[in-house]
């Protein structure tokens, strides 16, 4: 996922960078192509104009006659002018003319005279025309002000084969800058609407695909693990979804199957000692023995028979916990209140063997989850010690938070555990032989415990004590 991730980084930056290019050009060129519109235009006025002059000139005249431009001028200008150029309204003529010499002398200037007397020859729309050639500048009428710009376009003015004088045509560039800005906002917004939709577009194929199945990833991830989780949210995406919970289908078939057969195969394994037990003691039954004998027997039966009622119980508890992805009821419960209730119901069977149970807590605990599971694997811990602890003994169950955890010892007095005992204590069927007898308890109690802490989000230990003793807990996320 990191290199789609990269992937997808890579391809927002190229898009943003190639709209960011196409925009510059687009913007560059709207400028360029707008001036040489405008220019074209000139082009043709200043011949147009230049040709209403020269029809005025005799043959043989030293300099053009003015006059007649000069009223027709004068005319334009008290037109009253409101034309819609698109989103323009104008209403002013925006065009003026100069016309000078063959010395470069300004003769005539309809912007109100202000450059008649004033002789230009140094210019380039002046001294290029006067050459021959195409003459045409853009100069600041303010050195100190881009916005005063004014476009010059010249046209020779002709006396047979002799030029005799320049008409000039100019032209404020801000006349041109209300249309270069309108276009440039639009290029701009179709520019930022499209590179911001296709940006959206990435972004929402991330949020919707990518990211969704980076937490399909993990789901994978933690299942291959061993961790109980349930199928994260995958938002609204039918695709995602369809795919999120064929995963988790699979997921629970294929446990199942091996779950099934893990059990099946163990179940039967376990049974066969007691089931053996109990068709030697009825075969032996049937033979003439003394009452003592029969007795004998007769419990013996009973103790195998109700080892593989606990075998059989006990595994049904903890396939229903092993079958949770993730813990079902989810509740608030008092533990500190769940502590008391196992210790009151626990009383019978301590009294068999004289056990006193003493229980603490630092402050009243609540927490989030299975009540009953959790008081399940507790009974099971407190089980556990009432079989390892010697008669008249003290069993100590403490509940303390710590670290952010709420932590349930159960502390006996007994024997304790071998260390290679305590590595496989919560593995499946695994179980020793309770002091004073070489009878074995159904291995399935501590893995119960296990499964029940994890199911929380926590976890289940067992260690000796430095005298005597076995402390067994469980910590659970406050």
């Amino acid at each position: 996922m990191r290199l789609t991730r990269v992937t997808l980084f890579l391809l927002v930056l190229i898009i943003g960078f190639g709209f960011y290019r196409l925009a510059v050009y687009l913007l560059d060129d709207v400028d360029a192509q707008t001036f040489q519109a405008t220019e074209e235009v000139m082009v043709d006025t200043a011949t147009v104009l230049a040709g209403v002059v020269e029809e005025k000139i005799a043959n043989g005249a030293s300099k053009p006659d003015v006059q007649s431009l000069r009223q027709v001028f004068d005319h334009a200008q008290r037109h009253q002018i409101e034309a819609k150029i698109y989103n323009h309204t104008k209403t002013n003529l925006g065009i003026n003319t100069y016309i000078t010499d063959s010395t470069g002398l300004v003769i005539f200037d309809s912007d109100e005279g202000k450059r008649e007397g004033r002789n230009m020859a140094d210019f380039n729309d002046i001294a290029r025309t006067l050459a021959g050639r195409y003459g045409a500048r853009s100069s600041r009428e303010d050195e100190n002000d881009p916005n005063s710009s004014v476009l010059f376009v010249a046209s020779p003015i002709r006396s047979g084969d002799n030029i005799i004088g320049v008409l000039t045509v100019y032209k404020p560039q801000a006349d041109v800058r209300t249309f270069i800005t309108g276009r440039r906002r639009d290029i701009l917004t179709a520019t930022l609407l499209i590179g911001g939709g296709i940006i959206l577009l990435v972004v929402a194929v991330f949020v919707w695909v990518f990211q969704p199945l980076g937490k399909l990833t993990n789901y994978a991830q933690a299942i291959s693990r061993g961790e109980r989780r349930p199928l994260p949210n995958l938002g609204k995406g039918k695709e995602v979804n369809t795919l999120g919970k064929a995963l988790r289908d699979m997921r629970e078939t294929l446990e199942g199957r091996d779950y099934v057969k893990n059990y099946i195969s163990t179940l039967t394994h376990e049974l066969k000692s007691p089931l053996a037990a109990i068709r030697g003691a009825a075969e032996l039954l049937e033979e003439d023995m003394p009452a003592k004998q029969r007795h004998r027997f007769l419990d013996n039966i009973r103790r195998e028979t109700s080892r593989s009622e606990s075998l059989v119980r006990d595994l049904v508890q903890l396939s229903e916990l092993e079958g949770q992805s993730h813990l079902e009821n989810h509740r608030p419960f008092n533990l500190t209140e769940l502590c008391h209730e196992i210790a009151d119901e626990a009383g019978p069977r301590l009294a068999v063997k004289g056990l006193q149970l003493e229980f603490s807590s630092d402050e009243d605990i609540n927490l989030t989850g299975d009540a009953m599971v959790i008081k399940l694997a507790i009974k099971n811990l407190l089980e556990n010690a009432i079989s390892f602890s010697p008669d008249k003994g003290t069993i100590n169950l403490t509940l303390e938070s710590k670290d952010k955890k709420s932590v349930i010892s159960l502390k006996d007095e007994g024997p304790g555990a071998p260390d290679y005992a305590l590595e496989r204590a919560f593995e499946h069927f695994y179980s020793l032989p309770r002091p004073g007898s070489d009878r074995k308890g159904t291995g399935l109690g501590l893995p119960l415990v296990y499964e029940a802490a994890k199911l929380h989000g926590g976890t289940a230990e067992l260690k000796n004590l430095p005298e005597r003793g076995c402390v067994a807990s469980i910590h659970l996320p406050l």
